[in-house]
C-alpha cells in the first residue's frame, strides 16, 4: 500500500513502513524504514549546524541545512554531500555536479518491470508501484526512482532510470539501485565472502566509521562476495532484533557500500561496480539500473530469511520448476571427469536407474575436440565418435532405463583450440596488441555482440531439438578481464560489462522461453555466480564444487539467510572426498545434501551393496519429504562455525509436519543427550515421532533431544507429524 500527502509517501506492507518526505526545497530526504508505526516519522529528523557541512543556496543563511548531514533517497556526487553517493554524471561541459529535485510522482497498480533484466514480478493484487520523478537544478537529467511494494511478503523494491533530456550527451559514471540513510544507531553488518570452493561465509562485524565494502570486479557476481547484505542491531539473533536485508537482482560486478558518518549515520548504497562502469547516454536516450529488493524484520534473522525466501521462489523464480518438484540427478563429473565413452556412460546410467534416479547428466567431454580442459569450449556439436553415435541414440537409451537426460553446457567460454576460435577469433574478449589472459586455459566470448548469441542460440537450440533433454547445466569457469569489444567506439568501451550481462540474459530469455521443458541449473565453478539474477532463468544454482559434506553445512548455512533452500544444488558424493579427502557417512553426505535440490556425484560400481541400499532408501526418503524441504519455512537452528552442531529445521506453512535435519560433528564419550529447541511450532500443536508424542510448546521451550551419537560428522534427522 502507497500513501500520499502534501509530498510525504509512506510504503506500507504488512509488518512494515518506509517512509520519504520532498521537503520545501524539493530535496528528497528518506524519514523511516523499519517497523510499521502509521505516522509520519519526520520529527526525529533535527539537524543542527554542522561545521564544514555546506549549505545549498536556497538555504540562504540557515546552516542547519546541509545535504551532507540529511538522510537523503537517492544523493548525488558534487553538491555539497560527501559521503558515499548513489548517482554520478559527466556533463557534455565536462561538469560532473548534479542536484535533483522532486518533480512529480505516479502510482500504479501492480510491480513494474525492467528492460532487459530480470526483476521481481506481481501482478495487481500482489503489489503496487510508486515512481518518483526527479529533476536537476541546472540541466535537462532526470531520474526515475521506483518502488515496488509487495504488501503480503513485507518486500519492497528499488530501481531508477536515468534520463538524458537536454541536447547534448551525458555520461553517467555511478547509478546505484539503493540508497538508504539510517539514522543514529548503533548497527553490525553480515556478509558473504568467501572463495571457490568455499563460497558465502558469513563474517558479522560492527561498522567502523568510515567506509566498508563488498564488491567484485570480476565480471560475475563471484565466489569471494555475494551480492547481498544485512545490517542488524547488535542484539539482533535469528528469533530477536531488528535487522535491514537486501539482495542485487544482477549477475554480474556489484558493489555494496556502506558508510558510518560523522553524525552516526548509516548510509547503504547498492549498484553495478563502478569501477567498470561507464554509459554514455545521448539525448533522448535512459539507462535503467538493475533492481534491488529488501525487507525488514523486527524478529531476527529468520524472518528476514522467511521473506527472501518466499519472494525468490514465488517472484523471481520462472517457469515450469519454479515451484514443481525437481528430479534427483546423478552428474557423471566426479565419476569419470573427461574419461568416458558411452559404454562407460550407459553402465553408469543403468546402475543409476536401479538404484532409483530420476535423471543421468552427462557433464563436461561430450562435445567438440573436449578430453580435457584445454580445447573444444564453443564447438558445440556432439562428439559422435566418443558417444558411438548419436546424442539421440544416448539419450534414448537412458530414456529406456526410466530415466531423463540432462547436459552440461559452458556457453560464454571459448578455447583457443576450437573450430570457432580459428573462425571468429574476434568474438573473444580481448584488447587489440595485448596477450589476454587465461582462465582455466580459455577465453571469453563477447556476449554483448548480436551474432555470439544467435550462434549460441542456434547451436544450443539444435543440441536440444536433437534427442529428448530434460536438463542443461550453465556453467561458467572463469572470472573476465581484458574488457573490450570490437563493436564499440573508444568512448563505449565501459559499457560492455553491463553489455555483456544483458547479452547473456537475452540468451537466457531466449533459450529458457523456447524450452519451458528442460530444467535449466546455473553454475559458475560451483556458486561463483549465486545471484538472484541467474535465479530468475534457472531455478536452481550448483551451490558449490566442494561436496564435502561437512563444508558444505558451513556452505549451506550462509546460503541460506538469503536463497532458498529450493534453489541450492546439493550431491552427495564419494569418500574420501575429492576436494578435501574428509571421510563422512553416507548418510551424513544424505541429509546435508538434502537441503537442497537433491542429487549425486558419484560412480555406483564403486558403491557397496549396503550402499547402494542406504542411496535407494534416501532417495525415497527424499521424495517423501521433498515437498516439505522446497516449500516449507526453513530454520537455522545451528551455526556450524560456533558449535559442535549443525542442525536446521523445516516446518510446512501449516505446521503439520516437522523434518530436522543436520550433523554432530564429534561425538563425546560419557556425555548425556543434547537437546536443540525448535522453532515456528505452534505451542498448542501435538507431534508425533518414532512413537512419543511432544506438545509443540515442550519442543520450543525444551527442545527435541538428538541421537545418541557414534562417530564423527553423525547424521540427523528426525520427522514429527502433528498428532490427529
Amino acid at each position: 500500500m502507497i500513501y500520499v500527502r502534501d509530498n510525504f509517501f509512506s510504503l506500507k506492507t504488512k509488518n512494515t513502513e518506509y517512509q520519504l518526505y520532498a521537503d520545501k526545497y524539493g530535496v528528497l530526504q528518506h524519514i523511516w524504514y523499519g517497523k510499521r508505526v502509521d505516522t509520519n516519522m519526520s520529527y526525529l529528523l533535527n539537524y543542527p549546524d554542522v561545521g564544514f557541512a555546506g549549505n545549498i543556496y536556497e538555504a540562504g543563511n540557515d546552516r542547519t541545512y546541509s545535504l551532507n548531514t540529511l538522510p537523503l533517497e537517492y544523493p548525488c556526487k558534487g553538491t555539497g554531500d560527501y559521503r558515499i553517493s548513489a548517482v554520478s554524471v559527466s556533463h557534455s561541459d565536462g561538469s560532473t555536479a548534479l542536484d535533483l529535485r522532486f518533480k512529480e510522482y505516479k502510482i500504479t497498480k501492480g510491480k513494474y518491470s525492467i528492460t532487459g533484466l530480470p526483476a521481481v514480478y506481481a501482478n495487481e493484487s500482489e503489489a503496487d508501484t510508486l515512481e518518483i520523478t526527479l529533476q536537476d537544478t541546472s540541466s535537462d537529467v532526470r531520474v526515475i526512482l521506483r518502488y515496488g511494494v509487495l504488501y503480503e511478503l513485507d518486500i519492497i523494491t528499488r530501481s531508477a532510470i536515468i534520463i538524458n533530456g537536454g541536447c547534448g550527451k551525458i555520461r553517467i559514471n555511478n547509478a546505484a539501485s539503493l540508497c538508504l540513510d539510517i539514522p543514529d544507531e548503533k548497527l553490525e553488518w553480515l556478509h558473504f565472502h568467501g572463495r571457490h570452493s568455499m563460497e558465502r561465509i558469513t563474517e558479522r562485524s560492527p561498522l567502523i566509521h568510515g567506509i566498508q565494502e563488498s564488491s567484485s570486479t570480476r565480471g560475475t557476481s563471484s565466489h569471494q562476495q555475494n551480492p547481498s547484505v544485512i545490517l542488524c542491531s547488535p542484539d539482533c539473533t535469528e528469533e530477536n532484533g531488528s535487522c535491514i536485508g537486501a539482495f542485487f537482482v544482477y549477475s554480474g560486478s556489484f558493489r555494496t557500500q556502506i558508510e558510518l558518518d560523522q553524525l552516526n549515520q548509516t548510509r547503504l548504497i547498492i549498484g553495478i561496480n563502478p569501477e567498470l562502469f561507464s554509459w554514455t547516454l545521448n539525448p533522448g536516450e535512459t539507462f535503467e539500473t538493475p533492481e534491488a529488493v529488501m525487507t525488514y524484520s523486527g524478529n531476527g534473522f529468520s524472518k528476514l530469511s522467511h521473506s527472501f525466501h518466499k519472494v525468490i521462489r514465488e517472484h523471481i523464480c520462472r517457469g515450469n520448476y519454479k515451484l514443481s518438484e525437481r528430479p534427483v540427478l546423478l552428474n557423471n563429473w566426479e565419476a569419470t571427469y573427461f574419461d568416458f565413452d558411452a559404454d562407460k556412460i550407459l553402465r553408469i546410467a543403468k546402475q543409476a536407474s536401479e538404484i532409483g534416479v530420476d535423471m543421468l547428466v552427462l557433464d563436461d567431454g561430450w562435445f567438440g575436440k573436449r578430453d580435457n580442459d584445454c580445447s573444444g569450449l564453443g564447438d558445440w556439436f556432439v562428439n559422435e565418435e566418443k558417444l558411438k553415435g548419436s546424442l539421440h541414440n544416448l539419450a534414448e537409451k537412458i530414456n529406456k532405463l526410466g530415466m531423463r537426460f540432462g547436459l552440461w553446457f559452458e556457453p560464454e567460454m571459448i578455447s583457443e583450440d576450437s573450430r570457432l576460435y580459428r573462425e571468429h577469433s574476434d568474438w573473444a574478449i580481448k584488447i587489440p596488441g595485448r596477450d589476454p589472459m587465461r582462465g582455466r586455459y580459455q577465453l571469453v566470448l563477447d556476449m554483448s555482440r548480436k551474432d555470439v548469441q544467435d550462434y549460441l542460440y542456434d547451436s544450443i537450440s539444435a543440441i536440444l531439438r536433437s534427442a529428448d533433454i530434460s536438463y542443461l547445466k550453465w556453467d561458467m569457469n572463469r572470472s573476465i578481464s581484458d574488457w573490450y569489444s570490437s563493436l564499440l567506439t573508444a568512448e563505449k568501451q565501459g559499457e560492455l560489462p553491463h553489455r555483456y550481462v544483458l547479452g547473456l540474459y537475452a540468451l537466457l530469455e531466449r533459450l529458457t522461453s523456447d524450452f519451458p521443458d528442460v530444467l535449466f541449473e546455473g553454475c559458475s565453478g560451483g556458486g561463483g555466480r549465486f545471484d538472484a539474477g541467474m535465479l530468475y532463468y534457472c531455478p536452481q544454482i550448483w551451490c558449490s564444487d566442494d561436496t564435502d559434506a561437512f563444508e558444505r553445512t558451513v556452505i549451506q548455512y550462509g546460503t541460506s539467510f538469503i536463497y532458498p533452500i529450493s534453489a541450492v544444488g546439493s550431491h552427495v558424493s564419494i569418500v574420501p572426498n575429492h576436494q578435501t579427502g574428509r571421510i563422512t557417512p553416507i548418510e551424513s553426505r544424505a541429509v546435508t545434501a538434502m537441503a537442497g535440490s537433491f542429487g549425486y556425484e558419484l560412480d555406483p560400481s564403486q558403491l557397496t551393496d549396503n550402499e547402494k541400499s542406504a542411496v535407494s532408501e534416501q532417495i525415497n526418503r527424499f521424495k517423501k519429504y521433498r515437498k516439505l524441504i522446497h516449500g516449507g519455512k526453513y530454520y537455522r537452528l545451528s551455526d556450524p562455525m560456533n558449535g559442535y552442531t549443525s542442525v536446521w529445521e523445516f516446518i510446512s506453512e501449516d505446521g503439520s509436519e516437522i523434518l530436522v535435519q543436520g550433523m554432530v560433528f564429534r561425538t563425546e564419550p560419557n556425555m548425556n543427550r543434547k537437546s536443540i529447541k525448535l522453532r515456528g511450532l505452534d505451542p498448542d500443536f501435538v507431534f508425533e515421532s518414532d512413537g512419543e508424542s511432544y506438545k509443540g510448546s515442550a519442543l520450543l521451550e525444551g527442545g527435541i533431544l538428538l541421537p545418541q551419537t557414534w562417530g564423527d560428522y553423525a547424521p540427523v534427522e528426525i520427522y514429527l507429524r502433528k498428532k490427529g
